[in-house]
């Protein structure tokens, strides 16, 4: 009954997650020595430059069509690679699945 549950996913999440927790506590007393409250400690890193105070913000705007493309057209191999060959009805459902990510795609790159 204990092997079940210790070799069950929770129950090894649960098992790991206890001794990382106890490991951290211990090998956290072995850290870089005193803490110190001086005025740099406080200050953002800004890859060794003076931080200005501004915050950079991307555009990510040109990132979410492409990042859909991949997603897409990933997902699309997976249902093809692992579609059984023998069922017809799962290679039909497998085109028509194809067949919505392709005017998925053509929806995601229309200008």
């Amino acid at each position: 009954m204990l092997q079940e549950i210790l070799l069950s996913p929770p129950g090894a999440f649960i098992v790991i997650l206890m001794a990382v927790t106890i490991a951290a506590r211990f090998l956290g007393k072995f850290a870089s020595g005193k803490r110190s409250d001086q005025g740099d400690s406080k200050k953002a890193y800004a890859c060794g430059e003076d931080f200005q105070g501004s915050v950079i913000q991307p555009d990510y705007s040109q990132f979410f069509p492409f990042a859909f493309f991949f997603t897409i057209l990933h997902v699309v191999a997976l249902v093809i690679a692992t579609v059984p060959a023998e069922t017809a009805g799962m290679l039909a459902m497998a085109l028509v699945y194809v067949f919505a990510a392709v005017i998925g795609l053509l929806i995601l790159l229309r200008k």
